[in-house]
């Protein structure tokens, strides 16, 4: 009997085609889906990766209030014309702490994976106040109200509280201080960025939208955009790949 003889019988007989399908189906999902009962863990350790401080996870919190996930994606795929836009090409652990992850696929913007320190503090204020300012083609909307709004910090215990939950390895200590720290990284020459610095020691402190005396959204979101792709030290993968 000749292969197409031998496939005939799936072809003319629907009944013996969805049992093909079904077991199909079956093995291939058994494939993937077996090894993560006896993985600890299917996303590599990368040296450098940290929780977000309270300052950061309050400005992710806005940057997802506003929706600047609907037209900014956080991931940068292993293609040659991405990696030489954005630099090098996204790793599973730098979502480790994001729930949600913020990979998306919507490109209205460019990719915010490599953003941070790419351009400066003020440079992110002015441009999220009028983007037209500094990027004339620009069809992103303003959002000058970020810089007026005083940031609320009546909850922040409770988002860390509420990401340990789901893994994210906040301690005590930086929970029962959340109020503090994050009032402290965007006031730089105080006892509370002292104290911030002590429990986050590789999160930087400064006055975000320039104005040391008042705690704003627009502190929060600029923090977060200014600590993307920071964490990790890509030239050691760089080197990995090189050596092979």
């Amino acid at each position: 009997m000749s292969l197409w003889n031998k496939h005939q019988v799936f072809e003319k007989n629907s009944f013996v085609l969805l049992v093909g399908i079904l077991v199909a189906v079956a093995v291939g999902g058994l494939v993937e889906i077996a090894p993560l009962f006896y993985l600890k863990s299917t996303i590599e350790k990368t040296e450098g990766m940290r929780p977000y401080t309270p300052l950061e996870l309050a400005g992710r919190n806005i940057y997802i209030r506003e929706g600047c996930y609907l037209c900014h994606s956080q991931m940068v795929r292993p293609m040659r014309d991405e990696l030489e836009r954005y630099g090098h090409f996204s790793l599973a652990a730098e979502s480790m702490y994001d729930h949600p992850f913020q990979w998306g696929s919507k490109r209205t913007g460019p990719d915010l994976a490599r953003v941070g320190g790419k351009y400066s503090d003020d440079w992110h204020v002015e441009h999220l106040i009028n983007p037209r300012s500094l990027v004339p083609a620009s069809i992103m909307p303003g959002y000058p109200f970020l810089a007026e709004n005083k940031l609320d910090t009546r909850d922040i215990a409770s988002h860390l509280t509420v990401n340990t939950y789901v893994g994210v390895p906040y301690t005590e200590e930086q929970i029962k201080n959340a109020k503090t720290d994050l009032l402290g990284q965007a006031m730089p020459d105080t006892d509370a960025a002292y104290d911030f610095e002590e429990r986050w020691p590789t999160a930087t402190v400064r006055s975000f939208d320039g104005d040391p005396k008042v705690v704003t959204e627009m502190d929060a979101l600029v923090a977060y955009l200014q600590v993307l792709g920071t964490m990790v030290d890509f030239s050691i993968y760089d080197d990995k790949a090189n050596a092979r």
